[in-house]
């Protein structure tokens, strides 16, 4: 497992990913979602859309949506969906100076992020605890009869915000070395150079005729042209 690089503040480095093939909905019967987590929080944000959006179109909602409120990104990590791939994408990130990397399908090691709000496992905080420095007051809180005191006083929020931050990047890099030591024991490490031939898995194959059960769990053999990074095999 090659480690991806870790933030040191919110809205740093953040996951986007586009969610499609959902049923028309709203007033304008959305059905598309563009998710965006902040990796150093985890904090989601969800943006319905539609599938047919231009690259301007998305563009721009994440200009009037987002970036008032988290500031430009250093890095943007996303999947090969042909709107992140394109060449306006790319000069608007040059343009504001954000690092653009590109993971490959199917390798969830890269893009990984759950879209929960919940205490995550490798900060051990809730995001909003990390990105605001208090839990908000949820629903459920009704129904609990003795509430904690959810906002700190002045004095101590800087304290505390600044010790949950430190926290979650001990957190942080915790959770990689466990999930690395996992991933590195049932993985090898394959040397594929290009020139190589190589069996391509029929798993996520959906263009294949026939019934799927039958036919063969690998295709092949082919010639590798190119590697995308080393995340990418």
């Amino acid at each position: 497992m090659i480690k991806v690089q870790e933030p040191r503040r919110p809205c740093e480095i953040v996951h986007m990913k586009w969610v499609t093939g959902l049923p028309p909905g709203g007033d304008k019967s959305y059905d598309a979602c563009l998710v965006i987590v902040d990796r150093f929080s985890k904090t989601p944000i969800f943006l319905p859309c539609l599938k047919d959006d231009t690259t301007m179109d998305t563009a721009l909602l994440i200009w009037n949506r987002v970036l008032s409120r988290t500031g430009i990104f250093t890095k943007n990590i996303s999947d090969r969906y042909p709107k992140f791939t394109s060449a306006l994408w790319t000069n608007l990130h040059q343009l504001f100076r954000t690092n653009l990397s590109v993971s490959t399908a199917y390798h969830p090691q890269t893009d990984e992020l759950s879209y929960k709000t919940s205490i995550h496992a490798s900060t051990n905080q809730t995001p909003s605890v990390l990105e605001k420095g208090w839990n908000p007051r949820l629903l459920q809180d009704s129904l609990i009869k003795d509430l904690v005191v959810l906002h700190p006083p002045d004095t101590s929020f800087k304290g505390m915000l600044d010790k949950a931050r430190n926290h979650a990047v001990r957190c942080m890099e915790d959770s990689f070395a466990y999930s690395k030591d996992k991933w590195d024991k049932s993985h090898a490490n394959p040397d594929f150079k290009v020139g190589d031939l190589v069996l391509v898995s029929t798993t996520n194959l959906n263009r294949i005729k026939g019934f799927k059960k039958i036919q063969y769990s690998f295709a092949g053999p082919f010639v590798i042209k190119g590697l995308h990074g080393e995340n990418s095999v």
